[in-house]
């Protein structure tokens, strides 16, 4: 009996071992980002050579007391605006995540309301209640009034505009810490229900770190939105940036100028608050990624 070996067979020639390699080209990509740098350089070159812009102007009410004073206002308000109107939505989203339909109803009705009316008028509402109201009296309800007070001594223009503010911001800030605790799985908290951590706890050490990843995104982008949106209370002659701003170009007459200085800050502002948002997201990202 004898075993026959197979011959070995030629290998199949590689049909693309000929082959060039050619990168891909993107000739509308290019041509995208030429237009865009000429339309840049464009953009730049008339910021240098319009004397329309004043920039002799722009430097010298850039860093003005006058403006930095005003500055500050905006901060203020934007800071005193964030806090309560964070603390408060933090309350009325509680109240919408809660069991009782009564806590429900009163922070559904809430939102509803401060939502659908716009911030000018309520900044020129709280402004003008002592129109309504002009004193205030403390005591039994229908009954005998204990004191009064003159609502003027209460409602400053300053404490108008942060009481608007804050109740506008409640209402959104609600929506948005609502919707990060609704993105978390639900089943997280029946596991640790089942293991007997406390319900504080869960909140604290389960709920909060996972929600803060969809809170912050929009949460930041409602801060940056108050920011710009203390302009508004220029109507109520606060002396804060965009305000003072008006009242010097309506003395000089340099409008383009001063508006510059007010965009220019603004623009500082808001990208140094994205910072602040990138590393707070980074922080909460951890473990996520």
């Amino acid at each position: 009996m004898t075993l026959s070996v197979p011959r070995p067979t030629a290998s199949a020639p590689d049909d693309t071992a000929d082959l060039r390699v050619v990168p891909a080209r993107y000739p509308l990509r290019w041509a995208g980002i030429a237009v865009v740098l000429v339309l840049l350089a464009q953009f730049v070159h008339g910021l240098a050579t319009n004397p329309g812009w004043d920039w002799p102007t722009f430097a010298a009410f850039f860093a003005s007391g006058a403006v930095v004073t005003a500055l500050g206002t905006t901060l203020q308000l934007t800071a005193y605006a964030t806090v309560l109107g964070f603390a408060v939505g933090a309350v009325l989203a509680l109240m919408r995540l809660s069991h009782s339909r009564f806590l429900r109803t009163v922070a559904w009705g809430y939102v509803w309301a401060f939502r659908s009316i716009p911030l000018i008028v309520q900044i020129i509402f709280w402004f003008n209640v002592s129109y309504l109201y002009p004193k205030l009296g403390f005591g039994v309800p229908f009954g005998p009034v204990l004191f009064t007070v003159a609502t003027q001594d209460l409602f400053s223009p300053l404490g108008a505009a942060v009481i608007g503010l804050t109740l506008h911001q409640a209402a959104y800030s609600a929506e948005i810490i609502r919707s990060g605790v609704l993105a978390v799985d639900a089943g997280q908290l029946q596991a640790a229900a089942a293991l007997g951590i406390p319900r504080a706890r869960q909140f604290r050490r389960i709920v909060l770190p996972q929600a803060m990843r969809s809170i912050l995104p929009n949460a930041a982008n409602e801060v940056i939105s108050l920011l710009k949106g203390t302009s508004i209370v220029s109507v109520v002659a606060i002396n804060e940036l965009f305000y003072q701003v008006q009242v010097i170009y309506g003395r000089n007459a340099r409008v383009v100028a001063l508006l510059m200085v007010a965009t220019v800050w603004y623009v500082v502002l808001t990208s140094l608050l994205s910072l602040v948002q990138h590393y707070v997201e980074r922080h909460y990202a951890k473990g996520s990624r």
